[in-house]
């Protein structure tokens, strides 16, 4: 039996349509999209037409509850989905679930407790052997070993005990985002309620985790996500609670991270009338554009980057089509930007211009109930 967690999303969907053109000529391209769903019915299937940018209702993925998180293994034969749930199996800890997917329909295999409560977040390492997960409400996380879709049991688990300076969001730690480094040796937990990032070495094998240093953000920034440019040592920590993003070295040898500069994405000066934080990230796969999404004052924020140092060059602001845009991501193609607007209850499709990284003024709205995640096969 799973309790629900009490952190109240809306849970009705709705949708307002407003035009968009399409750009360019290429033949029809169909795809399936998941759409992680903070609802009882927690993964939600849709076709994707990557010629007009369209989302088509294909029905219910997966009755699994409370999804914040999915992702593909490498080979996309499973998928891995984060449960942010007070207590499963009779024990105060989110699930981690894995299905197999096959002709489009995702079969369960497995579902294992998490460390704490409330998983919002899990990541893969490179070779697929490895998950981790990330706790929110318990302030946890946990390593799991894979073995043809399937999770063992937790391997390893750690609570965290540091918390900041804001009463109100780090009143203790916040377990948030789990990631890999580019040559995978290190694992990292950004910890939004003890302003840190923890570092440690990876053991592919046995999926234990050994402790190897933090990296420490400036008190009350909140570090919740950390994302790595294709140029394999600039790294993108998005400060969730200073609407900031800190632009980070990344160190081969011992797998820190110096900072180089800060990035402001609300306008300098600005007193914003609504409490305002930073969300989640997206990079083009030649590095060349970065875009962050902030909460509150609702936009997405397009840089261009410097594809050997990282280096970001403002381009604007864009909407984003909706309320609390929790998830954003590129189609493969890199000619649509799909915006998971959680409050809205719909999914924002926008044309985007390859060469000059710009998103199309309007957009269009497809339903999906509390939008968490969005996953392209």
């Amino acid at each position: 039996m799973r309790n629900l967690s009490r952190r109240n999303f809306l849970k009705t969907a709705s949708a307002a349509a407003i035009a968009a053109a399409a750009q360019g000529n290429a033949a029809p391209n169909r795809s399936r999209v998941y759409v992680a769903s903070n609802t009882e019915n927690g993964i939600l299937a849709y076709d994707w037409n990557s010629s007009t940018g369209e989302l088509t209702a294909a029905g219910l993925g997966a009755k699994v509850p409370m999804v914040d998180w999915l992702l593909y293994s490498p080979n996309r034969k499973y998928l891995f989905a984060a449960c942010e749930v007070d207590s499963f199996n009779g024990k105060p800890t989110g699930e981690v679930a894995s299905f197999g997917v096959k002709d489009g329909k995702l079969e369960p295999l497995s579902a294992r407790n998490s460390a704490a409560k409330g998983t919002c977040h899990i990541g893969l390492d490179h070779t697929g052997r490895v998950l981790l997960s990330a706790d929110y409400g318990g302030g946890a996380a946990a390593s799991f070993l894979v073995t043809e879709g399937k999770l063992s049991e937790a391997v390893w688990t750690e609570h965290y005990t540091v918390h900041g300076p804001n009463p109100d969001r780090q009143e203790a730690a916040h377990a948030h985002f789990c990631s890999f480094s580019p040559d995978n040796r290190f694992a990292y937990i950004n910890d939004l309620g003890g302003d840190m990032i923890h570092i440690y070495r990876l053991d592919t094998a046995t999926a234990r985790l050994t402790k190897a240093g933090a990296y420490h953000a400036r008190p009350g920034v909140g570090p919740r996500t950390l994302h790595f440019h294709p140029n394999d040592h600039t790294a993108y920590c998005m400060d969730e609670l200073a609407s900031a993003v800190d632009v980070l070295e990344w160190h081969k040898a011992d797998g820190g991270f110096s900072l180089v500069t800060t990035i402001q994405l609300l306008p300098e000066g600005e007193k914003s009338s609504v409490v305002s934080t930073g969300c989640d990230t997206v990079i083009t796969r030649d590095g060349r554009f970065v875009y962050f999404a902030n909460r509150g004052e609702d936009f997405l924020y397009g840089f261009k980057a410097d594809a050997k140092t990282g280096a970001l060059t403002p381009i604007k602001r864009f909407g984003c089509g909706g309320k609390t845009p929790r998830n954003f991501v590129l189609d493969p193609t890199e000619r649509w930007m799909l915006v998971a607007n959680q409050n809205s209850g719909w999914v924002s499709v926008f044309a985007r211009d390859a060469k000059t990284g710009e998103l199309a003024e309007q957009g269009k709205n497809y339903p999906a109930a509390t939008p968490m995640r969005i996953l392209f096969a």
